[in-house]
């Protein structure tokens, strides 16, 4: 009986998991990113533009209740899992994995770094030259890393307006990046 209610309570956890995530790599998958703004439609654009979903919504919840400490180390880990699937349908090995999830980790942290200290300085220059430095590497003129920064900062206010307690239920709503408006 007992077992049951952890149970329970595990797949519960597990439906907003899921449901929070899939909004995030909807959010992710826009095409307004890849058409408009010329992120690479690629493996490595695609992780680009879902590494910086993950951390705008974690970044949201942190510090926040104990719930949403849990759902933000839930969503993640699933992200972390995704990639890691994402590696092996494109066909990488098991011994070549691990490997290229270590770098990839420390990817995604040190996007956290850059990313959320240009935030918390109010720093949109900095924003936009992190931006273009870890989206569009090969392009040092990328023009769509100021879009890309405006959206953030648009993402930014949304998430700010939407309550802990629906994002704690598995809601969350992210912008039309298409439809920006000036933050």
């Amino acid at each position: 009986m007992i077992l049951s209610l952890f149970s329970r309570k595990a797949k519960a956890n597990e439906a907003i998991t899921i449901a929070l995530y899939d909004a995030i790599v909807a959010a992710a998958r826009q095409p307004y990113f890849y058409s408009d703004l010329e992120v690479p439609d690629s493996p490595l654009g695609r992780y680009e533009m879902l590494s910086l979903h993950v951390f705008l919504f974690v970044r949201r919840i942190k510090g926040r209740t104990p719930a949403l400490k849990s759902i933000g180390q839930e969503v993640t880990d699933e992200f972390f899992r995704d990639v890691d699937h994402s590696l092996r349908e494109l066909g990488i090995g098991d011994s070549g994995v691990p490997k290229r999830m270590k770098k990839l980790a420390r990817m995604f942290y040190g996007r956290i770094e850059s990313y959320d200290k240009a935030l918390e300085n109010n720093d949109h220059p900095a924003l936009v030259a992190a931006l273009a430095r870890n989206v569009r590497p090969d392009n040092e003129n990328w023009s769509g890393a100021t879009a890309l920064a405006d959206y953030v900062g648009q993402v930014v206010q949304q998430l700010e307006s939407q309550p802990d307690d629906v994002l704690a239920s598995g809601k969350v709503i992210f912008p039309d990046a298409s439809a920006r408006e000036a933050p």
